[in-house]
């Protein structure tokens, strides 16, 4: 399937099927492709942590506001994180990337406000969301990327110190019980000319 059939068929899952695994092969696919996110200088201000243990995720799920069912039943739940503690993530920067990187970020650091340093790690996160969602369906996997979640519950479950999540992914194999299904609710979406300009 070329990448435009690809994203025609690819929808939002509603509900999953609970019984259904994931082949772990394909989870750590899913790790690797997430891994090798672009990101702006190539920061990669971020951390994805891979939940299937049935017990966190049912925590976590308490606390996923209106996504609760789907996070219980999804086999995978991948929370994206963005760096929030920026001295902690300094030494990311300066132990794990090369010095040409380390002196344009701290160049860009320099230049900016923390909360504006924040505002530009999370638009790298959305990139990472898009790869995700692509990437799953591209492995024959259905998701739902979920921006409802109760961010500092999550941490404390996760508990996580220097990285704060912001959405999360869940994926799985959709129910063909799902409401959503393309044959139940066709993909809706604005006319080309509407939203694509050519000049």
């Amino acid at each position: 399937m070329n990448i435009l059939e690809l994203i025609k068929n690819r929808y939002t899952a509603k509900q999953y099927n609970a019984d259904k695994e994931i082949p772990q092969q394909k989870i750590e696919e899913l790790k690797e492709i997430l891994r090798l996110t672009p990101s702006s200088i190539n920061i990669q201000p971020w951390k994805f942590t891979f939940v299937q243990n049935p017990e966190v995720k049912a925590q976590l799920a308490a606390v996923s506001m209106h996504n609760k069912e789907k996070v219980n039943q999804a086999k995978l739940l991948i929370v994206f994180s963005v760096a929030d503690d920026l001295d902690a993530f300094q030494k990311v920067v300066e132990t794990e990337l090369p010095q040409a990187r380390v002196d344009w970020y701290n160049q860009i650091k320099e230049s900016m406000s923390a909360a504006d340093l924040k505002v530009w790690f999370s638009k790298q996160l959305y990139i990472a969301l898009g790869v995700g969602l692509t990437a799953s369906a591209a492995l024959g996997l259905d998701s739902t990327p979920m921006e409802g979640i109760e961010i500092d519950k999550y941490i404390s479950i996760l508990n996580m110190t220097t990285y704060k999540p912001l959405f999360a992914l869940a994926v799985g194999y959709a129910s063909e019980n799902d409401f959503n299904r393309l044959e139940a609710a066709p993909k809706s979406r604005r006319l080309l000319e509407n939203v694509i300009e050519s000049i």
